[in-house]
C-alpha cells in the first residue's frame, strides 16, 4: 500500500508541475504540452496535482472543454473510490 501512495503522489507532482511548465510556455509562445496529454496524466491518477496545478498558476481555468474533461476525471475518480470503499476491497 505504501507503494501505491508514492505512486499517487510522484504523479500528482508530476502533473503539477507539468502545469507549471505549459503555463510557461503558454507565455513564452513556445510549442505547448498537448492537452490530452494534461488530461492522460490527471486520469493516470494526477487530478489532484493537475486541480492544484490550474490553481497556482492559473492555468487552463477558462477552457470550458478542458474543464469538462478534468472534472469528468475527477468525477470517475471519486465514484471508482467509493466503489472499492463499499465492496471491502481497499
Amino acid at each position: 500500500m505504501p507503494l501505491l501512495y508514492f505512486y499517487f503522489l510522484a504523479i500528482s507532482f508530476l502533473s503539477f508541475f507539468m502545469m507549471g511548465y505549459d503555463k510557461y510556455l503558454a507565455r513564452n509562445k513556445k510549442r505547448r504540452i498537448l492537452e490530452n496529454t494534461l488530461l492522460l496524466w490527471a486520469l493516470f491518477g494526477g487530478s489532484i496535482g493537475t486541480g492544484f496545478g490550474m490553481w497556482v498558476f492559473k492555468h487552463k481555468t477558462s477552457k470550458r472543454s478542458f474543464l469538462w474533461k478534468f472534472w469528468s476525471i475527477v468525477l470517475f475518480q471519486f465514484l471508482v473510490v467509493l466503489a472499492l470503499y463499499f465492496t471491502d476491497t481497499i
